[in-house]
């Protein structure tokens, strides 16, 4: 997810998707717990994307 896609949600499209993000972040590092996984750069590209949504999240709280 690149940041200008980021930008075009609006707060509560972005709230669920963070929501999304951290389960699925969750699920990735269970999953890799038990047995490798085929790509384990999903974990950091998922944290990336996480770090992108909250940092818009925090923007748009600041120039309200």
């Amino acid at each position: 997810m690149k940041a200008s896609e980021i930008r075009g949600l609006d707060t509560k499209e972005l709230l669920e998707r963070l929501e999304t993000e951290v389960a699925k972040l969750q699920q990735l590092r269970i999953n890799h717990s038990i047995a490798p996984l085929e790509n384990p750069s999903q974990i950091k590209s998922t944290r990336h994307d996480i770090a992108r949504i909250k940092t818009e999240l925090r923007q748009r709280e600041l120039n309200k």
